[in-house]
């Protein structure tokens, strides 16, 4: 390893994870190396994040622009608001969208940490300059098109931001940090301040277009949630049953998954049994889902299955394998 990645390494990896610094040459092999794939995992993973970003405020740009902003349609949350104050003054949207952030990134740095801060504060300047200078052109002055589509660029847009470690829309921070004040859930939160914005614009603007514009909120949600999630959605599956190795067999050959196995006791009865038994968890596609229920109903009809809807997975062997026949 040459001098110039040996003195990235000690500066940027080694040197803080040490209260007090020590000279680059008091490091040994394994520490640089080790030191090097943290690195190289660290790069990666701005590279990845730089691109979701990217491609989030391409998208929601597009959205605004080719959309929304052509038909005086708004959204949900602080993008809404930006939207509904730009059709009621003069002030340009970009700046619009800087401002009604401010406090959002400020709540996100303290509720959730300074580098999502930063991200953030970096990806609402991104969208704030595309829709300043970058012109996209108008698609379709269809009402029904207008609200669907440009919801639907929109919600990815966020979601491609969210994979990215940032938002550009801070309505989800408000909630985070009140839920955390007043005992609230957040999805309760998002739907009171939604209903607030869309009846000021149903106030403000007009009945029609507030109507319009909650359907281009819904769409966005599930886009958000669609590019959040993936295309497939997983669900987590827990069995306990005295027949678990003919289970575990079944799950790996005919569904084709990978699983693991706990060692449990059961309990039942007034008493409670402490029999030992082997306890399977599994995660499957929606898809899979019906097929497992089947086979595990053939081979024991009165095993106890729990079943949990799984946001996100890395690492493992998630990906189903090909099976031999």
């Amino acid at each position: 390893m040459n001098s110039f990645w040996t003195k990235i390494i000690t500066r940027t990896i080694l040197h803080p994870k040490n209260e007090i610094e020590r000279g680059e040459a008091e490091y040994s092999d394994y520490e640089l190396a080790k030191g090097f794939r943290e690195l190289k995992i660290n790069l990666l993973r701005l590279v990845r994040d730089v691109f979701f970003m990217a491609a989030g405020i391409l998208s929601a740009a597009f959205g605004l622009e080719s959309f929304l902003l052509p038909n005086d349609f708004i959204d949900g949350g602080a993008t809404g608001i930006s939207l509904l104050i730009s059709e009621l003054s003069d002030i340009p949207l970009y700046i619009l969208l800087i401002t009604v952030n401010i406090p959002f990134v400020y709540l996100g740095y303290k509720v959730i940490g300074r580098n999502f801060a930063i991200k953030t504060a970096i990806a609402i300047t991104g969208l704030a300059i595309t829709v300043a200078f970058v012109h996209f052109p108008q698609i379709t002055h269809d009402k029904l098109l207008v609200s669907v589509f440009g919801g639907f660029f929109l919600g990815a847009g966020i979601g491609l931001s969210v994979r990215g470690g940032a938002v550009i829309d801070g309505t989800e921070v408000l909630a985070i940090f009140l839920s955390k004040k007043l005992g609230t859930t957040i999805g309760d939160f998002i739907i009171m301040f939604n209903v607030l914005v869309f009846s000021a614009a149903a106030y403000l603007l007009s009945v029609e277009t507030a109507l319009y514009s909650m359907i281009t909120y819904l769409v966005a949600s599930k886009a958000l949630d669609f590019v959040i999630e993936g295309i497939e959605e997983y669900t987590g599956v827990t069995i306990v049953s005295p027949h678990s190795e003919e289970i575990r067999m079944m799950i790996m050959e005919k569904i084709g998954r990978g699983l693991t196995v706990y060692k449990g006791k059961r309990g039942f009865g007034s008493h409670g049994e402490r029999n030992d038994i082997d306890i399977i968890y599994t995660v499957v596609t929606r898809l899979e889902l019906n097929k497992l229920n089947t086979e595990i109903e053939k081979i024991d009809p009165h095993a106890f299955v729990v079943m949990n809807s799984v946001k996100d997975t890395r690492g493992g062997m998630i990906k189903k394998r090909a099976l031999k026949h």
